[in-house]
Order: structure tokens, then C-alpha cells, then sequence
């Protein structure tokens, strides 16, 4: 793991992120202390669409406004 300080990260910042996009971890120190991590997101699976139709019907009234009781639990 690189090490670099909080002003080599100002000004290097576009080279340290390509390098995490390699898949390498950064730490930047303050006054030789770290402080922060730059780490490469973790992608998740791939959302995809339509997988839960068929689960779950939505109902007519959906959009129609909320009754008055339930109103004012929000408003107290």
C-alpha cells in the first residue's frame, strides 16, 4: 500500500485515482499520520429489470391521497 501526503494528494489526484482504478490502495497521512484511504469501489452484481414482475401487484390506489388519521401521524 502507497502512502502519500495531504498536499502530494492535491496535487496528484488525478494520477492517485487512475492508480486505484488499477485496483491499488492509497493512504494519505496528515502530518505523518493517515487519515484517509482511497480503495477501489466495489462493483456490485447488475441490476436487472422486470426480475421481481409477477411479485408484487401495485394497487389502483396507490397515488390516491393518504386519510386524514394518517396524516396527522406524520404532522405530530
Amino acid at each position: 500500500m502507497v502512502e502519500v501526503g495531504v498536499h502530494e494528494a492535491k496535487t496528484t489526484l488525478s494520477a492517485l485515482l487512475r492508480r486505484v482504478a488499477t485496483g491499488e490502495e492509497i493512504t494519505i497521512s496528515s502530518g505523518g499520520r493517515p487519515v484517509a484511504r482511497l480503495v477501489p469501489v466495489q462493483r456490485g452484481a447488475e441490476r436487472v429489470l422486470g426480475r421481481d414482475r409477477g411479485v408484487f401487484e401495485l394497487p389502483d390506489d396507490f397515488d390516491s391521497p393518504l386519510p386524514d388519521d394518517v396524516l396527522d401521524d406524520f404532522e405530530s
